[in-house]
């Protein structure tokens, strides 16, 4: 239960306070994308889509073929980090374009290597 002394310390922020402490603070100094907004928008549609996609082929026991679709959604990740702005990604900008596209390139290599690399074992 709140007490009197815990709401003391609440400030109403304005919206643009509120964004910039929402920003990504490795992207700072990096200009915006010359890339349209509905392409930025349409190209993370794309990465949710073969992620949920492998979730569905995985949760319906094709396990290789989800492997192989998260994987490839992971590496299409690590592409669009570069031309997609952190307020576009939201969640998926965790620190700065290099480190975010290195890791999800790494993600996507070993998803898809695992995938190949298994016997189907008749499926």
């Amino acid at each position: 239960m709140a007490t009197e002394g815990d709401r003391a310390d609440l400030v109403p922020l304005t919206d643009e306070e509120r964004r910039a402490l929402l920003a990504n603070p490795h992207d700072v100094n990096q200009p915006a994308s010359r890339v349209t907004r509905n392409l930025q928008m349409l190209s993370v549609i794309f990465f949710l889509v073969a992620i949920i996609a492998g979730a569905v082929l995985i949760l319906t026991e094709h396990w290789r073929r989800g492997t192989l679709t998260v994987g490839a959604g992971m590496l299409w990740l690590g592409l669009i980090r570069w031309w997609v702005d952190s307020k576009i990604l939201g969640v998926f900008a965790v620190r700065s374009r290099r480190f975010d596209s290195a890791f999800c390139l790494i993600v996507g290599v070993l998803l898809l290597a695992t995938a190949w690399s298994v016997d189907s074992l008749g499926s």
